[in-house]
């Protein structure tokens, strides 16, 4: 059985440092945007398809294919949202077949629903991750609350169109848990041994 570990995330929470870290600590592959990026090029893919935050739009042909994989999807030569998101999700499977994994966001945990993974949500209070925010990004606080509102709302709309889900609801995840209590190093700890006690990981 393959180790996978699907992250969900509120913007700003440091979900992406949690998925690094829990990936250092299991000495297993990490894959947020940019290496997911990677896989699609190496997979015969543009490295910009998965450029970029989760969003539905339009995108033409010509900007994101490598030409050996455009017959399969071309639609009259524009490339949509939906087909868009059966690429990504094909690119995310074949991590998946490959071996351990820590994934993040891109839908994963629903992408990957018929496996056994371990699903987590990790978030914090809308105060800390604007802290976080005006820290990391030298933002002000009025341009560090607009982003992570920005963000979030992206963020919800792309995973409740593709899943039919709800983004962040306690029930679509195994565990949610606040990276503000423990911190980045002890949030991936605690959703280790949480997933070792569950059997999801190894």
């Amino acid at each position: 059985m393959n180790t996978l570990i699907n992250i969900g995330r509120s913007f700003g929470s440091g979900g992406g440092y949690v998925g690094q870290a829990i990936g250092q600590k299991l000495g297993i592959p990490f894959y947020d945007n940019a290496l997911i990026s990677k896989v699609a090029e190496e997979s015969g893919y543009s490295k910009s398809l998965f450029a970029g935050e989760e969003k539905r739009s339009l995108f033409s042909v010509s900007s994101f294919f490598a030409s050996n994989r455009l017959n399969s999807y071309m639609d009259s030569g524009i490339v949509n949202d939906d087909v868009m998101f059966n690429i990504q999700s094909e690119v995310i499977r074949g991590i998946a077949d490959k071996g351990d994994a820590v994934i993040i966001g891109r839908c994963a945990d629903y992408i990957l629903r018929e496996r056994k993974c371990l699903n987590v949500f990790v978030c914090a209070p809308e105060e800390y991750r604007i802290q976080r925010l005006m820290k990391e990004e030298k933002l002000t606080e009025d341009e560090a609350e607009k982003l992570m509102r920005k963000k979030d709302r992206t963020r919800e709309t792309y995973y409740n169109y593709y899943t039919f889900g709800a983004w962040g609801q306690a029930a679509n995840y195994h565990l949610c848990i606040d990276s503000s209590v423990l911190g980045i190093d002890g949030t991936a700890e605690y959703i280790i041994d949480f997933g070792r006690r569950a059997g999801l990981i190894k």
